[in-house]
């Protein structure tokens, strides 16, 4: 991993994301800000959603993670991290063999931050969500708007952005402080719906 002289509080932390949309990449975003050295793992071709605010301050490797070389780079990369992001659907990265277990294995002080619409487990696990349905789920949206009106949407702030990226970047940094006292990395399980029931 290389990249420009970094400055801030996370200054020599290694961050290795795995491309996605919304609250994973915003998560690598807020650590990139604090000095972290982030490598987003991009799709060929892409990772679909261009954003220039969050794809400043890092540095980008396209690898297709689902033919074995791509999985073997990808794997080679874990002794030198510190935090790996990924948001995808429960069982996905297990089935790529890019797992917490396989990766804790290659990497015991590897914090694995994991980041969901509804968590790992339970009836809606494997649902398509988005922000509205995490926020209209816990009760949020209908305290948004007017009395009398209907609610109104607040973009993908509360959701994706206070309910979820929030929450994932928290949890790395508790996570960060504990390894400094076991030496032992952890997963970190983000699910928005969750975030935004504490918010």
């Amino acid at each position: 991993m290389t990249g420009a002289r970094r400055q801030g509080p996370l200054t020599g932390l290694r961050v290795l994301e795995f491309a996605g949309i919304g609250p994973g990449p915003q998560a690598a975003m807020l650590l990139a800000n604090l000095g972290a050295e982030v490598l987003r793992i991009d799709r060929p071709g892409g990772n679909g959603y261009p954003n220039p605010i969050v794809d400043c301050g890092l540095s980008a490797l396209t690898v297709d993670i689902r033919t074995p070389a791509g999985r073997a780079r990808c794997l080679e990369l874990v002794p030198l991290l510190d935090v790996v992001i990924e948001g995808n659907r429960p069982g996905v990265m297990e089935r790529l063999g890019l797992g917490p277990e396989v990766m804790l294995q290659l990497n015991p002080r590897l914090i694995y931050g994991r980041m969901t619409g509804w968590g790992q487990t339970g009836p809606l696990a494997q649902s398509v969500g988005h922000d509205i349905n995490y926020i209209a789920l816990t009760g949020a949206l209908a305290a948004m708007g007017r009395e009398g009106q209907p609610a109104q949407p607040p973009l993908n702030l509360v959701g994706d952005f206070g309910g979820g990226s929030m929450f994932l970047a928290f949890g790395v940094a508790a996570a960060l402080w504990e390894r400094e006292r076991s030496g032992k990395g952890q997963v970190i399980d983000a699910s928005i719906v969750d975030g935004v029931a504490s918010l």
